[in-house]
């Protein structure tokens, strides 16, 4: 019977696996920081904090799904603008 000559101990936890990291300067789509979305996406990084600071989803630290930050862009694009001369703060 054949044995595997690995030197390496199986890893517990497989996100932790080089192959599911992507080595080393590889992005996370599910945890980006403002500035990765933004150079991911080709555009200011101020512009996604803009994003953010009107209601975009963030996770924990800050960090941003590139999923739910889309489908968030999209809500927000579907969402009617408010008729010219309408007061949209309450009263």
């Amino acid at each position: 019977m054949a044995t595997r000559k690995d030197s390496s101990p199986p890893s517990a936890d497989p996100a932790q696996s080089p192959i599911a990291t992507g080595g080393p300067g590889a992005m996370n789509p599910a945890a980006l920081t403002v500035e990765q979305l933004a150079r991911m996406l080709g555009v200011p990084a101020q512009k996604v904090q803009e994003h953010v600071d009107a209601g975009a989803p963030t996770g924990s630290g800050g960090h941003i799904n590139l999923v739910h930050y889309v489908a968030w862009l999209n809500s927000e694009l579907a969402r009617p603008e408010p008729a010219e001369g309408t007061r949209t703060d309450g009263d």
